[in-house]
């Protein structure tokens, strides 16, 4: 075609556009919401991600580099950004001669000199380090109790730190005792700036808070900001701070530093890998603005001689879902906007008719029904994208609060943008294509009269349909799990390919619908042979209504798939209705808040029945208090039982623990320990089997009353007795070599098993005078209630807030079993698309109406009753809606079941137990809501029709 025919008929369809504003502002609308969603995701997506230069100053600030010591004496490999990934080679892997290490020099020069002069040797002369130094996790005051807190020191009237920590609101402190805070630590704690914080232990001399602080890359974080040497350092004097201090958080053991150049001066990528070679990894401003070539940098030589590298894009998981989820949201807009673009070429065949009879061509009439979808699609996409341009900048600030961090800049780029103009242009012509050939297919005389002409569905094209369907199934069900090529590919274009084929198969399909009509009363019979005699609009609505049901039915299917999985999954933390209430972290993790706690929890919830206390048991040091060294005790299986893979990974050659772990029936059994707040060994009495695992068995309570173990899982127990593993604390002066074997005592005891109806994650109890007598200790951590009837959700509240007053470190539950999210959701989702489908049924009921006048006015003038109108109506509405629901029902199946083994593919690692396998990729379908649509559905769309259609019938004169 000329482009002046183009010109002609974009005029014509912008006309048709204007005179039915209804269709055409539900055609924009359909194309404008999708474009909307993407344009906005776009948007906050490029927003978000970080260019090099804003990377550079939330990372270091306005240094020029940042170092950090990550062990002395080791070897390091690092990309320019080492943030992403990097390779350590300690000082204890050197290669060793006659058992001794041979290190290199700067490995020898890294373990002699302090980290803080070494990295002053080896910067340019005129390098000055400032510190960065992040305290230990501590709990401060607020307007009604503690919160925890990060504690950091910053000078921040330094401009050095600018853009990695800034100042938004008040003055930065000047003096020893002023602190700046984040916004997060304000809003949970009630305080504002003026008023007084202390750290715990800090109490007599509190922190005046003279100014809001921010991470730009974490929003989220609670923090403690204060001069150098203002707060870490008391800390660190505090009784017990040895034990409670993390890694790095000493006030004596600076790792990491901000480095200030003199003008012109640079780190550069020779001084990167110098400084590497002494065991630190270094953010260089120079080097991260412009890296050098890949093959300059060692540390990808090495990934690719791993065979490393990241998963392709187009492979992982979440990859995956997303394509698959919008792919098939466009196609379903698609399908559902055929039926309006059907509905504008049926309206308008008289004057594409006349086209045809003036001298037009098959093309030319084309041409007009497809430029409704140009007009149409570049409208709603406009629309979509001028409005999601909009709401992205209007809440911007509710978005980066959302995301936890700033965006780097408001990012518009021209081609994303550009692209998705033709996502929405392409979808409007795809929508238009089927009514447009449709229409420069029809007879001429036909259309000037008003009449169809009716042709039998077409074999070939349901055979291509049948094929489509079967190959897109098994393309998206098999390469899910990575059989052909990437699996965002497979799955997206499999699950296209077979709904695709469903509508292929719909003609076909109708026609056989059509054949149950003779079994059905007047009203359905004759609804049923008028969508089968005039497939070519009851094809597009019957697709529109599949599309609606399927995109329902598949959400549906996976929703209530990953319910069940969780559900499966679920530990119950103790019996139905139980109260726990436990130390937690923080704060309260030492156990010396414990009787407030359990004050609180009492005096709020009425008939608590008999408090059961639970005691950690430890060796050598609580970990959860001290956070500091200590042992290990865990209960172990039968040597024979135990899988010969678990402790003894290094001592195996390449593959040899995989192929165990994926082999071995010891090593896929159901995993026995779940873990649990209390510790998997317990200390308590027969008030705890009740209380916790809910068992009322009195040979538990004997059993540890006579220093016996109780047991929830048989396999422990051999020969009446049980053995634990005493795993001594690491030795701090001794280096950790990969064959290190850590030191373990077995102890052995004398067991009763008891079969427990709660799992509540913990696998043995024993009394406290049995854990001295094996040479452990116990801690106080919790306390467990077991009421007759559940605590009301006014009593847990007033719960939460009392404890809430005294740290906010605090776990506290009630055990009300698995509670399903997806109900809702599924209600929900099932709702909308019985609302689209309506729509969709809607649209061609109309048409088919309109189409129906002269059948009408024949069953009037041989004395039909008025009704009859409404019924033959309603009931043709029932039909379209009835058709497509059971093809979508069954096409909604196979993207469901596909991104469900796309999950369990991505989840499976060697050891898997069965149970959790099984678990992972199950597939659960909702009948009740997918026999809701399929059922429900139809009869209301016949209500409705009935309803809405005038029962008056009028008399037309019969023309040609």
């Amino acid at each position: 075609m000329k482009l002046s025919a183009w010109r002609v008929a974009l005029r014509i369809a912008r006309r048709d556009a204007l005179r039915a504003k209804g269709r055409s502002a539900l055609v924009v609308a359909m194309v404008a919401l999708p474009v909307l969603g993407v344009a906005g995701a776009d948007i906050v997506f490029r927003s978000a991600e970080l260019d090099p230069g804003e990377k550079v100053v939330r990372t270091m600030g306005q240094s020029a580099a940042e170092i950090r010591l990550l062990e002395r004496g080791s070897i390091v490999l690092q990309p320019p950004d080492p943030e992403s990934d990097f390779h350590l080679e300690s000082a204890e892997e050197a290669k060793k001669e006659n058992g001794q290490p041979v290190h290199t020099p700067e490995q020898k020069r890294s373990l002699a000199t302090e980290p803080g002069e070494l990295v002053k040797q080896l910067l340019p002369t005129g390098a000055t380090l400032v510190p960065v130094r992040q305290g230990p996790y501590t709990a401060s005051s607020t307007r009604d109790g503690l919160v925890n807190v990060k504690t950091v020191e910053a000078d921040l009237t330094d401009p050095v730190w600018r853009g990695r920590i800034d100042l938004v609101g008040g003055r930065a402190p000047s003096a020893d005792h002023e602190v700046a805070v984040t916004r997060d630590f304000l809003d949970r704690s009630g305080l504002r700036i003026g008023d007084r914080t202390a750290p715990r232990g800090l109490e007599a001399t509190p922190y005046t808070i003279t100014g809001v602080a921010e991470y730009p890359g974490d929003l989220r974080t609670a923090a403690v900001v204060a001069r150098p040497g203002a707060l870490i350092d008391p800390l660190g004097k505090l009784p017990g701070a040895d034990a409670n201090r993390g890694r790095g958080s000493s006030s004596g053991s600076d790792d990491r530093w901000l480095v200030k150049l003199p003008a012109g001066g640079v780190v550069d990528w020779a001084k990167v890998q110098e400084l590497n070679k002494h065991g630190f990894t270094v953010s260089s401003r120079a080097v991260m603005l412009d890296p050098p070539a890949r093959s300059e940098v060692p540390f990808y030589d090495y990934q690719d001689r791993r065979g490393g590298g990241a998963t392709p894009f187009l492979d992982k998981t979440s990859v995956v879902i997303l394509a698959t989820v919008v792919g098939m949201a466009l196609l379903e807009i698609v399908l559902l906007a055929g039926p309006a673009f059907a509905v504008g070429a049926r309206r308008s065949r008289r004057q594409l008719g006349l086209l045809a009879a003036g001298g037009g061509d098959r093309a030319n009439v084309r041409a007009v029904v497809l430029g409704g979808g140009v007009v149409l699609g570049l409208t709603g996409a406009a629309v979509g994208l001028v409005t999601g341009i909009g709401l992205v900048a209007a809440l911007r600030t509710s978005a980066e609060s959302y995301a936890g961090e700033r965006f780097g800049h408001f990012d518009l780029q021209p081609v994303d943008l550009l692209g998705i103009l033709l996502i929405g242009l392409v979808t409007g012509l795809l929508a238009a294509v089927v009514p447009a050939v449709q229409a420069s297919r029809q007879d001429v005389v036909a259309a000037l009269t008003g009449r169809d002409s009716l042709k039998p569905p077409s074999r070939r094209l349901a055979l291509l349909g049948l094929a489509m369907l079967g190959a897109g199934s098994a393309l998206a069900l098999l390469g899910a799990t990575g059989g052909f090529g990437s699996r965002s590919t497979a799955v997206l274009g499999g699950s296209a390919v077979a709904e695709l084929g469903m509508v292929a198969l719909t003609p076909y399909l109708v026609g056989l619908f059509g054949r149950i009509g003779r079994w059905l009363p007047l009203g359905p019979r004759l609804a049923l042979r008028d969508s089968v005699r005039h497939r070519g609009r009851t094809a597009p609505a019957v697709a529109a209504v599949m599309a609606a049901v399927a995109g329902s039915v598949a959400v549906g299917i996976y929703g209530a798939s990953m319910d069940e999985q969780h559900r499966r999954e679920y530990t119950a933390a103790g019996p139905a209705n139980a109260v726990i209430v436990t130390n937690g972290w923080g704060a309260a993790s030492d156990g010396s808040m414990l009787p407030q706690l359990r004050g609180a929890v009492q005096d709020n919830i009425p008939a608590l029945g008999e408090r059961a206390d639970v005691r950690r048991v430890n060796y050598k040091g609580d970990c959860r208090a001290t956070n500091g060294s200590c042992g290990h005790v865990g209960i172990v299986l039968p040597e024979e039982l135990r899988c010969p893979v678990w402790g003894k990974r290094s001592v195996m050659i390449d593959g040899e623990a995989e192929r165990l772990l994926r082999e071995d029936p010891r090593c896929r059994s159901a995993y026995v320990s779940h873990g649990s707040s209390f510790g998997s060994v317990q200390a308590g009495d027969g008030n705890l089997l009740r209380n916790l695992y809910g068992t009322t068995d009195p040979a538990g309570a004997q059993a540890l009353a006579a220093g016996k173990v109780v047991v929830f899982d048989q396999r422990y127990i051999k020969d009446g007795k049980v053995t634990f593993e005493l795993t001594e604390p690491d030795d701090p002066n001794q280096p950790a070599t990969p064959d290190r074997e850590p030191v373990v005592h077995p102890v052995t005891v004398d067991a009763v098993h008891v079969e427990a109806p709660v799992q509540a994650g913990g696998d043995a109890v024993l009394g406290a005078d049995t854990a001295v007598r094996l040479g452990l200790t116990t801690s106080d951590s919790g306390s467990v209630w077991l009421p007759g009837t559940a605590p009301t959700d006014r009593a847990e509240q007033k719960v939460r807030g009392a404890l809430a007053k005294l740290s906010d470190g605090t776990d506290f539950e009630v055990e009300r079993g698995y509670r399903s999210e997806n109900d809702l959701i599924s209600l929900g989702l099932t709702a909308f698309a019985g609302l689209v489908a309506l729509g969709a049924a809607g649209i061609a009921t109309g048409l088919a109406a309109a189409d129906s006048q002269r059948d009408l006015t024949t069953l009037a003038a041989v004395g039909a009753a008025p009704r009859v109108r409404r019924t033959l109506s309603g009931f043709q509405c029932g039909v379209i809606a009835a058709m497509g629901a059971l093809l979508g029902a069954v096409a909604g199946v196979v993207p469901a079941v596909a991104l469900r083994k796309v999950e369990a593919a991505a989840q499976a690692y060697p050891g898997m137990s069965l149970q959790e396998e099984t678990a992972k990729g199950i597939v659960v379908f909702p009948w009740l809501n997918v026999g809701a649509t399929v059922v429900l559905l139809p009869l209301l769309a016949v209500a409705l029709a009935a309803l809405l259609t005038r029962s008056r019938i009028s008399l037309l004169r019969r023309s040609g």
